[in-house]
């Protein structure tokens, strides 16, 4: 067990007082399970919650301290004094526009960390170490993205009851918010109004970060009645290889959103020869650049437009949808993802030059 690892550096009388602890113990263990590999391989920070222990009782508070950080895993360089090596941290939202009090707040966390990470210019802040620009990435051979045999996606469809002799529009995302379902369910009802066989299909779930899924959830239940052609599928515990066979069918795939860090959605639709509607906001402008390679929108109304004229102008979807495919294979798999982090390695462990050549 770790703790009796750990608690092996500690004389007698403080292996007791740890030991008097197990629940304790056991709690900050399946925390920092639960957090994912990173945390659960910082030694340092278990040693640091053992040495704690064996001062005697925690307290509440502390748990509280411990837990957060190891929810959030910023903080975590504190906690690891004995760390090693170089430490990056990874900023995955749209930081364009923070809270000031929350971000002076992060900041604290991670001004000593060697370099940070994030996935667009307009995201990225100041800070007093190196700052990269690596967008994330798809793996094409991943369930969620491999290519389906036809019967795979047919069952699909017929396991959710969607005709795939009609049009089919589909959003996959969790319920919030920033996401737009209830500006989805208006585009497709404009929509509907000229291809009255159109079918519209939103599946995702919720977070447990986010308190307002349930009540979005309820709303977007309300906002599709008693439509046959709207499908919510909400269960959230839909294998990647259904969202897959739910994407490959899509005539049209939308991501609406209001507020986006990347989109990998718009990305995974993209990879799968898919025209995109997506929201003109963070990543998503990154990828999707109109009559190209998909359409940005602003308003249900203009996502209404961009259907229309895409069903009945069938043959830009085949060949908007190349066009997206081809970008994706170029700037947004993991090998150019692959490559950029190596090059981040090489710059931190080297030195910064303008320009790294690599024998």
């Amino acid at each position: 067990m770790e703790r009796d690892q750990h608690a092996g550096d500690l004389d007698g009388a403080a292996q007791a007082r740890v030991r008097a602890q197990p629940q304790v113990v056991l709690v900050v263990l399946q925390l920092v399970k639960q957090t994912g590999p990173r945390a659960h391989q910082c030694v340092g920070l278990v040693h640091h919650v053992i040495q704690d222990l064996a001062q005697g009782p925690v307290g509440v508070e502390h748990l509280e301290r411990i837990a957060q950080a190891l929810r959030d895993p910023a903080p975590l360089l504190g906690l690891c004094p004995d760390r090693k090596g170089k430490w990056i941290w990874r900023c995955h939202i749209d930081l364009s526009h923070p809270q000031r009090s929350v971000w002076k707040y992060m900041r604290q966390y991670l001004v000593n960390y060697d370099a940070s990470v994030f996935s667009l210019d307009a995201f990225a802040q100041p800070m007093p170490h190196p700052v990269f620009l690596i967008p994330p990435s798809i793996d094409p051979l991943s369930e969620k993205n491999m290519p389906l045999p036809p019967e795979a996606v047919r069952e699909v469809l017929d396991e959710f009851k969607i005709d795939p002799s009609r049009p089919m529009l589909l959003q996959v995302s969790r319920f919030d918010r920033f996401k737009d379902p209830l500006g989805v369910i208006e585009a497709y009802h404009l929509a509907k109004d000229f291809v009255p066989s159109l079918q519209l299909v939103l599946a995702g779930g919720g977070a447990v970060d986010d308190p307002e899924g349930d009540a979005v959830l309820q709303e977007v239940r309300e906002a599709a009645g008693q439509d046959p052609d709207i499908h919510v599928l909400a269960s959230g515990h839909y294998t990647d290889r259904t969202i897959n066979a739910l994407q490959t069918a899509a005539d049209i795939v939308l991501q609406k959103s209001l507020k986006e860090g990347f989109g990998l959605t718009v990305t995974e639709a993209m990879w799968k020869g898919k025209t995109v509607i997506g929201g003109n906001t963070g990543g998503i402008r990154l990828q999707l650049v109109n009559h190209r390679t998909g359409f940005l929108v602003d308003t249900p109304e203009g996502a209404a437009m961009r259907i229309r004229y895409l069903l009945f102008e069938r043959q830009r979807i085949g060949e908007i949808g190349q066009r997206a495919q081809e970008l994706v294979r170029q700037s947004f798999l993991i090998t150019r993802h692959l490559r950029e982090y190596l090059t981040l390695m090489v710059a931190i462990t080297h030195g910064l030059e303008e320009r790294i050549e690599l024998e």
